[in-house]
């Protein structure tokens, strides 16, 4: 039952697209990560997923449209539904989503992290 400062886990990583999990509660894990540039398309069969903006912008993709998120900002997309979040600077996000999610869903790749660091 310690505290978590975001500030200072945000500052143990400087690499883009790899969550990292700071804390895990009911089966979900807390994550933090750093988005820079484009994501794959990918969908979540079976979580929903909550992006929450701690500083910076950027835009998630829906295959109809586009929303922007700012800091303070939150958006939860929910199973089944195709997305991908692009950054044009750096953006840090807290992400809170079931523990058996996979951040790159459907479409594994390079970007695909099957093990996440715990912080």
């Amino acid at each position: 039952m310690d505290k978590i400062t975001i500030t200072d886990k945000l500052a143990l990583f400087s690499d883009h697209w790899n969550p990292r999990i700071v804390g895990e509660l009911n089966g979900q894990h807390v994550k933090l990560v750093k988005f820079k540039g484009e994501f794959v398309w990918h969908k979540h069969d079976h979580e929903d997923e909550l992006f929450y903006v701690l500083e910076g912008s950027f835009q998630m993709e829906f295959r109809d449209r586009t929303v922007e998120l700012g800091k303070n900002e939150f958006l939860i997309v929910p199973r089944g539904v195709e997305h991908r979040p692009v950054a044009e600077q750096e953006v840090s996000v807290m992400l809170f989503e079931p523990a058996t999610t996979l951040n790159t869903g459907d479409t594994k790749g390079e970007l695909t992290r099957e093990t996440l660091e715990k912080i």
